[in-house]
This record gives structure tokens, sequence and C-alpha cells, in this order.
């Protein structure tokens, strides 16, 4: 399985942006099974870092990140990163 945080970094273009998602869904499906055959020990953290595993939770984590902007500071121009970013946040935050 690729590395999901170094497929992030690497987003930059389209083609590295579908990469770095069909990963991100490979990954949680691994770890779906990988929490099904040992419930006990994930049930506070996912296994390989997910800490949101169903997609309410996933999306709302992935747009906290961004939601607010601290006063100063800007909002990134949208672009295959941010887009990737936002994904990835929903992967790690709670």
């Amino acid at each position: 399985m690729p590395d999901t945080f170094e497929l992030l970094e690497a987003v930059h273009d389209h083609e590295t942006f579908v990469a770095f998602v069909m990963a991100l869904a490979a990954e949680r499906e691994a770890a779906a099974r990988i929490e099904a055959g040992n419930p006990e020990r994930h049930m506070l953290d996912g296994a390989h870092g997910w800490a949101n595993g169903d997609i309410p939770a996933f999306l709302e984590a992935a747009c906290e990140f961004f939601a607010s902007v601290p006063d100063g500071e800007s909002v990134p121009d949208p672009s295959w990163k941010v887009f990737a970013e936002i994904l990835w946040c929903g992967k790690i935050i709670e």
C-alpha cells in the first residue's frame, strides 16, 4: 500500500490528486478490515491513523480545519494540493 502522506506531499495536479484519493480510499478500506478484526484495540484510535470511520465524521473533520481562518490570515487559493489537504484533515482530525 502506498504511503498516503508521501502521496499527499506530492499532489500538484489532477493526476497526483486522483492517485492520492485512491490511495486514501484503499487505506481506509484496509483500516476498516483491521478494526473489524480487533474492535477492542481500535475503540479510540482507528487503524492506520484514521480518526474518523464514517462519512459524516470524515467530512466534518475535513472541513473543520479550513472552516475558521484566524484573524489576519487568508484562505489558501484552491488548488489540487488544498483539496488533498482537506481530505487529509478528514483522516486525522477528530
